[in-house]
């Protein structure tokens, strides 16, 4: 695994220049870029962004790192947050948006999503889908996607994607895991603002405790972004 620390003084411009670059690299060498996109107010401006450059959609694939057990209209969902920052000023295909769907029940939910996921990746001939650039957040307790500190999803081993619950409502989940997340080529951390600094540095020491650290990408690339 190689890390890299990014230190941002253009937060939103730097992290759209790292997905745009990660999906023209992506589609040269190998067709198609996968991305997997986080939730929460970080990211929503730099969905806007990317919006507004200019690429091929059409070879574009996009997944979700997580999603609450809400329908896709509900101000709680990751989706609508997406669809309105990114995909409704897009012209991307819409069997190339792979959405979670938390208004089914959870397990379920888990179970369709894994399923879809690991059809794709087996006509790549993977074991795992290999995610070319995977986004996540970085929460106040050391929480990424929807694993959070003491959740059974930390040792979880077999599973590319459970429900899980969080300590803030909507609690119930639907997170990827470890495994499918370590299999990306690219992890990036969207971390803006300097209130996160001390997690920061208490994740990439590697304090067990926070699940942030269990994120160490087998034969890719992990990448802080840090915005001041």
């Amino acid at each position: 695994m190689k890390t890299r620390i990014i230190h941002s003084k253009a937060f939103v411009g730097d992290a759209a220049a790292i997905i745009h670059e990660s999906a023209l690299d992506a589609i040269a060498g190998r067709g198609i870029f996968r991305l997997s996109l986080c939730g929460g107010n970080t990211p929503k401006p730099v969905y806007a962004e990317l919006a507004r450059q200019s690429l091929p959609w059409d070879k574009i694939q996009i997944t979700f790192g997580d999603e609450r057990c809400v329908p896709p209209d509900d101000d709680d969902s990751n989706y609508k947050m997406v669809k309105k920052a990114l995909f409704d000023a897009i012209d991307i295909p819409e069997g190339n948006v792979f959405r979670i769907r938390g208004e089914m029940e959870p397990e379920a939910a888990s179970l369709e999503y894994e399923h879809k996921l690991a059809h794709v990746a087996s006509r790549f001939g993977e074991s795992l889908y290999a995610h070319d650039l995977l986004l996540l957040g970085l929460g106040e307790d050391g929480h990424t996607a929807s694993i959070f500190p003491g959740s059974p999803a930390l040792n979880e081993t077999r599973r590319a994607v459970i429900p899980a619950t969080g300590p803030k409502p909507p609690p119930q989940r639907i997170t990827l895991t470890f495994p499918i997340i370590n299999a990306a080529r690219h992890v990036c951390f969207l971390v803006n603002g300097s209130g996160k600094a001390a997690m920061v540095d208490e994740v990439v020491r590697g304090n067990p405790a926070l699940p942030a650290s269990h994120v160490k990408p087998a034969s890719g690339r992990l990448t802080w972004l840090l915005g001041s």
